[in-house]
């Protein structure tokens, strides 16, 4: 007899290339038959992953989310950085070299020009990459799974969340919209940029508008380096992990301080009911992806990309097997010790 499936909401951070880890996460969930996904909520790359695979679960099912994510993964690996070097030589040193020439090159190109001067036509290949693969219009009929993409309002600095129902090409692109290489996205006169500054994601989402209390994040972007950064990547790169970090953090104290007004009962019985016990859980990339520099996130070799999404899956089936029987019953992440600690 088939083991009955659990319900679980998503959460997908941003991350370039490095989404990919989260590409492998997918898949193993997908393929497990042990897990349902009810919602997903994403920004930046997280968003594609999440729509590419909301689309390919209306058409068929889990299977099909699966093979809508290897299309568009492989798509990816088509798709040429200009400053990207290839990333063929067996020994780390140059290795590195050829990352930090990326980052030099980019940096310079991006600090002297504004995507409005540099890219006039505003020319983004994975608009066109994922307009092919999702028909937007059946999409947004799609009754399988709910969806969240956020995005940052430019003017106002608040987040904006599009539901299912209103996903579009230009939401998705505007979730991943990085104010250094593209112009900002223009929806209904309202202008964003990446939602990874204001909501990576944004969980609140799930709370207010699913019934599932179940909530598995992803983290591409790790919380926390034991070594202090001292070259120039290496500062961009935690500063850039630590800026795309903040608004989560905020997120899960939230969660964490209910969590504890319901364990330690400060909560009249008349109201409980009315606050919804996350139980919280993680897949971390810190470990997987620690020795992964900043411009690695632009890496779209699909060596590189299979690379990645080889060590989510494993990454994803370790959870599976560590913490299926937790689901539904209790967090299998403590949120104050892992990621808040004495704050």
């Amino acid at each position: 007899m088939a083991e009955k499936r659990k319900s679980l909401n998503l959460a997908l951070q941003g991350g370039g290339a490095h989404g990919a880890f989260a590409w492998g996460v997918c898949d193993k969930l997908l393929e497990s038959k042990k897990i349902k996904l009810n919602a997903i909520t994403a920004t930046s790359a997280g968003a594609m992953i999440a729509t590419v695979l909301a689309y390919g679960m209306h058409l068929g099912d889990d299977e099909g989310a699966r093979e809508k994510l290897d299309e568009f993964w492989e798509g990816v690996s088509r798709l040429k950085n200009p400053f990207e070097l290839p990333m063929t030589s067996p020994l780390p040193f140059f290795q590195e070299l050829q990352t930090a020439w990326t980052a030099q090159a980019m940096g310079a190109v991006t600090s002297a020009f504004s995507p409005y001067q540099l890219n006039p036509l505003n020319w983004n290949p994975l608009r066109e990459l994922v307009d092919d693969i999702v028909d937007f219009d059946r999409l947004r009929e799609c009754n399988k799974i709910k969806l969240f993409v956020s995005a940052t309002n430019v003017r106002t600095g608040k987040v904006k969340v599009f539901r299912r129902e209103e996903i579009s090409i230009d939401a998705c692109m505007a979730s991943a919209c990085l104010p250094h290489l593209f112009q900002a996205v223009e929806i209904d006169g309202e202008a964003y940029w990446d939602g990874g500054y204001i909501g990576n994601p944004s969980l609140w989402p799930l709370f207010y508008e699913t019934e599932v209390e179940d909530l598995l994040l992803v983290h591409i972007n790790p919380m926390v380096r034991n070594d202090v950064p001292t070259t120039v990547p290496e500062i961009e790169n935690r500063l850039n992990e630590v800026t795309f970090n903040a608004s989560l953090l905020k997120e899960m104290r939230a969660i964490n301080f209910v969590q504890k007004l319901l364990r330690e009962g400060w909560i009249k019985d008349e109201y409980r009911d009315q606050l919804s016990d996350i139980k919280y859980h993680a897949i971390r990339a810190d470990t997987f992806l620690d020795d992964f520099a900043l411009p690695t996130k632009y890496q779209t070799d699909l060596t590189f990309l299979r690379e990645l999404k080889a060590i989510g899956r494993e990454a994803a089936s370790s959870w599976i097997d560590s913490h299926w029987d937790q689901l539904g019953r209790e967090s299998s992440c403590d949120l104050q010790a892992e990621f808040l600690g004495n704050s």
